[in-house]
């Protein structure tokens, strides 16, 4: 995404990236930037939260207007939760047991089945 972003702003057309990469992003020299402190996947806002996604986007689209200068950074000002465990557990695989890794794999095999089903009915 980041490389389409400088491609569009190279031929006129302005873009703001929302990620939760800073370190990735901002090496990729985005012309504009919002950093989500939260897990990957989730730049737009917490999950079933349409509050924090609207405060989000209205974030991004503000950054049109606010930013200066190429290579621009935003800090989202919502936090994920309380405190910064998640950081540490999120994706930790060793904290998990055996059974939560076979659930977890489970899971993702029934959604890329359900989302393989929805690609053949609305062909």
């Amino acid at each position: 995404m980041s490389l389409i972003a400088r491609h569009l702003e190279n031929h006129g057309i302005a873009t703001v990236i929302m990620g939760c990469a800073r370190d990735i992003v901002e090496q990729a020299g985005v012309p504009r930037f919002l950093f989500s402190d939260f897990p990957l996947g989730n730049s737009a806002g917490r999950p079933h939260d349409a509050a924090s996604q609207e405060a989000t986007l209205d974030l991004a689209l503000q950054m049109f207007e606010s930013a200066d200068q190429p290579g621009t950074t935003a800090v989202n000002p919502l936090k994920w939760a309380d405190d910064e465990s998640w950081k540490y557990d999120f994706m930790n695989v060793d904290a998990l047991s055996h059974e939560r890794i076979e659930q977890l794999k489970a899971d993702f095999v029934q959604q890329k089945a359900t989302a393989m089903r929805i690609k053949q009915t609305s062909k």
